[in-house]
């Protein structure tokens, strides 16, 4: 496939994949943004409130190697109908968990919307497979672009669904979020990728995995997507059950949950361009300084003023570092690599994510929002050491023409 016509395909999948990033960021939406508060009330001690989004953080880790596999096998399309229908049987658990109050039974629903949100979160991978090397960055932000939507949608759900069945709190929320994952599956059927070309034994061809991240570049890039994601996720799922503890409604807490991912996602509409423009190394750094600003902020304050703004931050920087750090990877693999080296990559991010997160509530509990903060700046501090040392002392190989990312 030429370069032209694989940006044209490109172009095409990002647009399918931007709108069911959109229906699955509002998935995720809901799971935040309820969880938290439901978890408090059935598990019968706040210091578990953030176990169901913990648990979600996890499924997502589990779920990434499989969905690799399953991508690599069967086509990303079957791989991302799978995922959809877990969020939709997500739905169905959570609503089921309010009806006869079962925190176990909450968890189960969130560790499918783990998986769900393992899969959609290769969607950027997937903008870029026929990319050329130029286009990649965009097709990436495009992808990312859709949860603006998700930012506008997924809490206006909430807010909308959340007393419809009463007395059961949030119930008709995760069942109209059943109906959005199945509309994802659907919108997945338009999607056309070409599978990588297995070769007779079941292998690719590729470079042995321990060889691929061994590269100094490819290193950098996940530890930045880790440090990235996991305090993005830190502040993120500590944040509602902070602000309902600080006396703020409900409502309030849910919208700063919609600020927050606006935040994460409108920057999409011109990363890829800044990246093609400076470079993914720059725009990874300024993403980690405004991830230690965010922190700043929500130190500094418990205001509804103070955390809305911390997490609009938070969600700009986590975009900038994160579209960038994906921008780095898909740099540093061969066409025939980039399922195994994408899952690795997104196991390992969402492997220390789901670390942090069930750190998440205890921390909060026991010592507060401003501990949870404070833990944020020296990560963010470790990467961008580590992103200077890449950009000053390195080595900086050329590709060769058969080892250059997938076109």
């Amino acid at each position: 496939m030429d370069a032209a016509a694989g940006d044209r395909l490109a172009r095409r999948n990002a647009l399918i994949l931007a709108f069911a990033q959109a229906l699955a960021g509002a998935n995720n939406t809901v799971i935040v943004a309820t969880t938290g508060i439901i978890g408090a009330v059935l598990a019968g001690d706040r210091a578990f409130a953030t176990v169901p989004t913990s648990v979600m953080v996890f499924g997502m880790w589990l779920g990434t190697l499989p969905v690799g596999v399953l991508a690599r096998r069967y086509g990303r399309r079957n791989a991302y109908i799978a995922g959809a229908l877990c969020g939709a049987m997500a739905g169905l658990l959570c609503a089921a968990a309010v009806y006869v109050a079962s925190f176990v039974l909450l968890c189960t629903g969130a560790f499918f919307a783990g998986i769900y949100a393992a899969a959609h979160q290769s969607y950027r991978f997937a903008a870029a497979d026929t990319a050329s090397e130029a286009f990649r960055p965009k097709a990436i932000s495009w992808v990312l672009a859709g949860g603006v939507f998700a930012g506008l949608f997924g809490p206006q759900l909430v807010i909308i669904t959340k007393d419809l069945l009463p007395p059961y709190l949030f119930v008709a929320s995760y069942l109209a979020q059943v109906v959005v994952a199945l509309i994802a599956a659907a919108t997945m059927l338009l999607l056309r990728i070409p599978r990588p070309v297995l070769l007779a034994g079941g292998g690719d061809g590729g470079r042995p995995i321990g060889e691929i991240f061994r590269q100094p570049r490819l290193i950098v890039a996940v530890v930045c997507g880790v440090a990235s994601y996991a305090m993005m996720n830190l502040m993120m799922t500590s944040a509602p059950v902070a602000m309902v503890d600080c006396n703020h409604s409900v409502t309030d807490a849910t919208l700063g949950i919609q600020w927050h991912v606006i935040g994460m996602y409108a920057p999409s509409f011109i990363t890829g361009s800044l990246i093609a423009r400076f470079g993914a190394d720059r725009i990874v750094g300024i993403g980690l300084a405004t991830i230690a600003l965010s922190a700043m902020v929500g130190w500094s304050g418990i205001t509804v003023a103070h955390f809305w703004s911390a997490l609009i931050l938070l969600g700009v920087g986590w975009n900038f570092a994160f579209v960038g750090a994906t921008a780095m990877v898909t740099q540093c693999h061969r066409p025939q690599e980039r399922n195994r080296v994408q899952a690795v990559n997104d196991f390992l991010v969402f492997g220390t994510m789901a670390v942090g997160s069930f750190s998440s509530g205890q921390l909060l509990a026991k010592f507060g929002w401003v501990a949870v903060t404070e833990v944020v700046i020296p990560v963010v501090l470790i990467a961008a050491a580590m992103l200077v040392w890449l950009a000053l002392f390195a080595p900086k190989p050329r590709l060769a023409a058969a080892d250059r990312p997938a076109t």
